[in-house]
């Protein structure tokens, strides 16, 4: 199998808002860039603070002298001390925190006290003034806490570096990641209004139907040929079908919809794909692929408004069963053959929106393909999005009466690869954004801003968002 490979190191943003240029007077003397010290979130959700909410402030560079931030609190229905309190704690209303010689960033620590603030409460943390030499108040100098949607911030999901070895769940309006090992499952029971299964497309699975429905009498051998083709990569168009639908259709699934009528469903040849890859890639390379997984010989029925999967290794004369009920709170049903077990994957359908993973893609002429850097939306959870070129509005500008909703869409690889490109030079695309409404209908606007780190090493994104009102 084929990866893509980039050699490229990105210009590195390490403060989202600070932009910072140097500027030239008329006898080209340069003036110093400003230290300056934000919040790396604008807002919080205290409805999702169980006790302790940790409030970052970042450093535009390493500080080289001490000295301290002042910070001013102003709260609606909530009083300092009943309700909430901080560390450091907090004198009329104002906190004062040190600045440290080598330090880059700070913390407030946030304790909720009242376990019943409701939506009328608001906690607004400001900087109102920097003790240090030649420092500025820029970028994220408010910070909120309320029961509204997350206002934006910055977001480094955890994907495990160039192993890739996590799937990321986000969910925008309250900045919840959830980390999912690639290849912790395998299919995808959806809990829709069909009957259908997907398979794990991050780990370059593929299904192919088989004429049969005695899962029993398939062997190895009678499946030889079939092998060969069920494969994502092998520059062979007809591959395609061996995939689930990159767009997210879940009418499209590489396995058909499960029949009322059980003589009318087929024995599936499952490739199981790759482990998660361990092996060190070379700086600006990924290594996504470990070793094969091998294959499987599955039979799905419909029971009890659920499904009844039957499984089994290609050789073996009998098989395993699990009845898989349907759980309307979750897009699927994840099954693991390593467990033999439902497992956890993605958060409940109404509380995640994009997600940063590997993925099975398609190219025009070649087939099924592996992709990595890729970026899904829920689809299935109505989140909508869509593309905005710098030459129709910059990132900075963009507000909420120029979103145009006959744009948004509901194919889950509208963002894809999208902001990152392959060929013909590998580097991150800062030419562009996105607008993405969530199943709330709440509207953000999104900008990547890197997919490496410092050293150049992939499978380190960062995104920076922010929401329209």
């Amino acid at each position: 199998m084929t990866h893509y490979k980039l050699n490229y190191i990105p210009i590195y943003c390490s403060i989202i808002l600070l932009g910072f240029l140097q500027s030239c007077s008329e006898d080209n003397t340069f003036s110093e860039d400003p230290f300056v010290v934000a919040f790396s979130n604008l807002s919080a959700n205290f409805q999702e603070i169980e006790t302790i909410q940790d409030i970052s402030l970042v450093y535009s560079e390493i500080s080289q002298e001490t000295g301290t931030i002042t910070i001013q609190i102003e709260a609606e229905n909530a009083i300092y001390g009943i309700d909430y309190r901080t560390i450091p704690e907090a004198s009329n209303q104002s906190i004062t925190l040190q600045i440290l010689s080598g330090a880059v960033s700070d913390v407030i620590q946030f304790e909720k006290l009242n376990p019943f603030l409701d939506e009328t409460t608001s906690i607004q943390f400001k900087i109102s003034s920097i003790d240090y030499s030649n420092a500025q108040i820029q970028g994220y100098s408010n910070y909120t806490i309320s029961a509204q949607a997350s206002l934006g911030g910055r977001i480094f999901p955890n994907i495990g570096g160039p192993n890739e070895a996590n799937q990321v769940f986000i969910d925008l309006s309250s900045q919840a990641t959830t980390d999912v090992i690639r290849d912790s499952w395998d299919l995808g029971f959806y809990n829709g209004d069909v009957f259908r299964v997907a398979i794990n497309g991050t780990i370059y699975m593929a299904a192919g139907s088989l004429n049969s429905t005695n899962i029993d009498a398939v062997t190895s051998e009678s499946v030889a040929n079939e092998k060969k083709q069920i494969a994502v990569g092998t520059f062979d168009p007809s591959n395609e079908a061996y995939i689930d639908a990159p767009n997210g259709n879940i009418l499209e699934t590489a396995i058909d919809e499960i029949s009322d009528i059980d003589s009318e469903n087929n024995v599936y040849l499952i490739n199981l794909g790759y482990d998660v890859g361990s092996a060190d890639a070379i700086t600006g390379s990924v290594a996504i692929a470990g070793d094969a997984r091998g294959w499987k010989k599955v039979r799905i029925l419909k029971r009890d408004n659920g499904y009844l999967l039957q499984y089994a290794d290609l050789n073996d004369t009998s098989h395993q069963e699990i009845k898989i009920s349907k759980d309307s709170n979750y897009n699927f049903s994840h099954f693991s053959f390593n467990t033999n077990t439902i497992v956890s994957v993605e958060p409940e359908k109404d509380k995640w929106d994009i997600s940063f993973t590997v993925f099975s893609n398609i190219i025009e002429g070649a087939g099924s393909y592996g992709y990595s850097d890729f970026v899904t939306q829920n689809t299935k959870g109505n989140v909508l999005s869509y593309q905005i070129n710098n030459n129709e509005s910059t990132y900075e500008d963009f507000i909420l009466s120029q979103v145009n909703s006959s744009e948004f869409s509901s194919n889950q690889i509208t963002i894809g690869s999208n902001w990152r490109e392959i060929v013909p030079e590998h580097k991150l695309l800062n030419d562009r954004f996105y607008v993405i409404k969530d199943p709330n209908g709440n509207v953000y606007k999104l900008q990547f801003l890197a997919f490496t780190n410092n050293e150049g090493e992939r499978g380190y994104p960062e995104f920076t968002y922010e929401l329209l009102q």
